[in-house]
């Protein structure tokens, strides 16, 4: 907590630069921003609580119509100015009740899991690599591409596709240098008006902000050209779907030393990580299926977790839990280089505080119980028969969301990681979104059984 002279410091500082209003932002249980909206001269009442919100107006806050309201406490470490009007400040919030964090909150939930790394010495360092599509809305709400002329086959790193939608990437760009989170590469990905932005990791929580802004500044930025930008995992059948891939590490607390970063020549396997980077992705695969809830939350999110779907060539997503070298058909990869590992099941719709609390739990045991993930997969996993596969032991990740969330319930390290209360509200929310989905008509059935029957 900030003391009354830091608060008035760095409201003096933000009036300097010419802001005018302060949002506490906080997320709900899918990882969507909301506050409310302060002047800056409130902004000390507002870091002590004084923005009070009722809880059951949003999902997974799990309260009741006659319960306290709960706060948001903005993060005055963690500031980001709106690129696009300097007047208001963004400040990621996490939210309190009766005096207390509110333990519902899943940027809580990451806190706490990172003290318990601080416990063992370890930080953890993160980046998230963010796919995004630039889209246009047609009259009849369906999505199209925006140059009725990008029709390649395969459109990844399409020098002109990327020059037609230079205006909306330029200020993208721009936005996110300016911020210092230092964009270090860009391009046109597989899919057909599909891009990717690549900036530097940071420590978990700072990239999980940082995440968060990003969704909520692609979609400004498209919408004042009059287009939407969308992270939903797989916005078309026929073309690639939007990942969003966590980049881990463990970092010494006191020197900063990569903790899974060693020389190729003295790693056994030959992928450049240590024994302890090789625990970490044991424990991930050992709850990789219940893992795979949060990193990929939704019913789409399944439609893009497939060797091929509609597509004409493999999509490279992740549909086994296993991992390997730099080998894209392993749900856990080692890039080339090693000093950190990749989980490739998170996709563009993820609550990033939400899976980046359970991936580092999951790590941390396996850190804890010496676990070993086995030889790692350098072929083509897309190509193993069932029994070569089985032969191996490689399993399937959850093919639907149902199977997903029942991983989650079952696996005994969310609800100790959690706390029941905050399971059980993922698990009641992602059911139900399971249940609507499967009881309504989609047009594919119409076109399907109208006639044939």
């Amino acid at each position: 907590m900030k003391t009354k002279e830091q608060i008035a410091a760095i409201q003096k500082d933000l009036e300097s630069k010419g802001v005018k209003y302060c949002i506490g932002a906080y997320v709900d249980i899918h990882g969507v921003p909301k506050a409310k909206v302060v002047p800056i001269g409130h902004l000390e009442q507002m870091a002590g609580g004084s923005e009070r919100y009722t809880g059951y107006a949003l999902d997974g806050l799990g309260q009741a119509p006659s319960d306290d309201e709960i706060t948001s406490i903005p993060d005055l470490d963690h500031i980001i100015p709106l690129p696009w009007e300097p007047k208001v400040a963004w400040m990621p919030a996490d939210n309190g009740f009766q005096g207390e964090l509110y333990p519902l909150n899943t940027r809580v939930a990451l806190k706490n899991v990172l003290a318990q790394a601080a416990e063992m010495g370890f930080g953890m360092n993160l980046g998230i690599e963010c796919e995004i599509y630039l889209l246009k809305q047609e009259a009849d709400g369906k999505l199209a591409i925006p140059n009725p002329d990008d029709k390649l086959v395969k459109p990844c790193y399409d020098v002109r596709g990327f020059m037609d939608n230079f205006t909306w990437l330029d200020k993208m760009a721009t936005a996110i240098n300016d911020l210092g989170w230092d964009l270090y590469s860009f391009d046109h990905e597989d899919g057909n008006s599909q891009f990717e932005f690549d900036f530097m990791y940071a420590d978990a929580l700072t990239m999980c902000d940082r995440f968060t802004f990003f969704r909520t500044m692609a979609k400004h930025y498209a919408k004042e050209m009059g287009l939407l930008a969308t992270m939903m995992p797989k916005p078309f059948a026929d073309k690639t779907g939007t990942g969003a891939h966590f980049n881990m590490s463990l970092y010494d607390l006191k020197t900063g030393k990569n903790m899974f970063a060693c020389d190729p020549k003295d790693d056994p396997r030959g992928l450049g990580l240590t024994p302890l980077g090789y625990q970490f992705i044991a424990g991930v695969l050992k709850h990789g299926k219940a893992l795979c809830a949060a990193f990929a939350p939704t019913v789409n999110s399944y439609k893009r977790l497939v060797r091929r779907g509609a597509m004409s060539y493999f999509s490279w997503a992740p549909v086994f839990n296993s991992y390997g070298s730099n080998n894209r058909t392993n749900s856990v990869r080692v890039p080339m280089g090693g000093g950190r590992c990749e989980s490739r099941n998170a996709d563009g719709a993820v609550n990033p505080y939400l899976a980046a609390t359970l991936v580092l739990a999951a790590g941390l045991e396996g850190i804890r119980e010496g676990l070993d993930p086995g030889k790692p997969n350098e072929d083509n996993l897309y190509d193993l028969s069932e029994a070569e596969r089985l032969a191996r032991g490689i399993e399937f990740l959850p093919q639907t969301l149902q199977e997903a969330v029942a991983a989650f319930a079952a696996d005994p390290l969310v609800e100790k990681t959690l706390g029941k209360e905050l399971r059980d509200e993922f698990i009641t929310y992602k059911t139900q979104e399971w249940e609507t989905y499967h009881l309504s008509v989609s047009q594919w059935e119409i076109d399907r059984y109208s006639y044939l029957f």
